[in-house]
């Protein structure tokens, strides 16, 4: 009983039982017939989700108004650049790669450099500079959609035991992020900071350091995302990052993680983005109009972080 009522105090269940809950209530609705094929689309959307989530959780670990707003213009921009430098070369894939990871980390140094040099709040630093961004990215794309070297498509959307390619390798990045926020010092530092940075600063903890890191990886990570994002959706587009501003606090957020910071919890990002995909798959298939589509989406959410928090709180 003991061991039950500790799996219920963890945050990152309820996204998961929410998660299972709207596939469930989805495949009873079609028969069973296509509930593999949903669930096989809801790792390959959720994979792109978890991605920027990974990099936004630790900057919101870092403490109140901690958080990167410039992740979908980031995104654009770096598929843009990558998609252009391969332009459907094959042999070009791993040049592509290194320049959406650069564009990222750059993105990354100008949004700390605000923050730290000209006392810019984290939340309006990374807003303003994103418009600088997404400028760049129209700029540089001028109106084309440059097609990704087929190869790098194919792998995209390819599957491995059933599993998609994209989820697998998501999969792992996950793990390599729950190592290194639990059993690094970096991880120690970031948590440390968001419970307390004038503490941490005392004990020797190297702050700025740290937060630099976490905003350049938090870009690196949207670099990233705008190169896979790019590739499986057939090239890069302007508006390709829009949804995941708000999707990527979101996940952050009901996955477990405090919005005060100081508390991280990696396993709850597959849970929250498998459940956010998988409820308006359930809407959809139930037929609901838009507007209660959006009704029952936000308090479907509310109750998910209602039941989340008040495990944590209780812990």
């Amino acid at each position: 009983m003991n061991m039950i009522a500790a799996m219920f105090r963890q945050p990152w269940l309820w996204a998961w039982l929410g998660a299972l809950a709207a596939w469930l209530a989805t495949s009873a609705f079609i028969g069973g017939k296509g509930s593999g094929e949903v669930m096989s689309a809801a790792m390959t959307f959720g994979a792109f989700f978890v991605i920027v989530a990974l990099g936004q959780m630790f900057v919101i670990t870092l403490g109140p108004g901690n958080v990167d707003l410039s992740i979908p213009a980031c995104m654009t921009l770096a598929g843009t650049v990558s998609m252009k430098a391969m332009d459907g070369a094959a042999t070009m894939i791993p040049v592509g790669l290194a320049l959406a990871l650069l564009v990222g980390a750059g993105i990354g140094v100008l949004n700390y450099a605000l923050i730290r040099l000209l006392r810019i709040p984290p939340i309006i630093a990374t807003l303003s500079s994103s418009f600088v961004f997404q400028s760049a990215a129209i700029w540089w794309n001028r109106g084309l959609r440059v097609k990704p070297p087929e190869a790098l498509a194919d792998l995209m959307t390819a599957k491995l035991g059933g599993m998609p390619v994209i989820a697998l390798f998501v999969i792992l990045l996950t793990i390599a992020g729950h190592l290194l926020l639990s059993r690094t010092i970096y991880g120690r530092g970031v948590v440390a900071i968001g419970q307390n940075m004038r503490a941490a600063r005392l004990a020797g903890v190297k702050t700025e350091r740290i937060r630099a890191t976490t905003y350049i990886m938090c870009a690196t990570l949207a670099g990233l995302c705008g190169y896979l994002l790019a590739a499986f959706s057939g090239g890069a587009a302007l508006n390709m990052g829009e949804e995941y501003l708000l999707s990527s606090i979101a996940v952050v957020v009901i996955g477990g993680t405090s919005v005060a910071g100081g508390f991280a919890n990696v396993p709850g990002l597959w849970g929250a983005s498998l459940f956010l995909f998988l409820l308006v798959t359930m809407l959809n298939t139930f037929g609901a109009g838009a507007g209660i589509r959006l009704v029952m989406t936000g308090l479907i959410i509310i109750g998910v972080i209602v039941a989340a928090s008040g495990g944590r709180n209780r812990t």
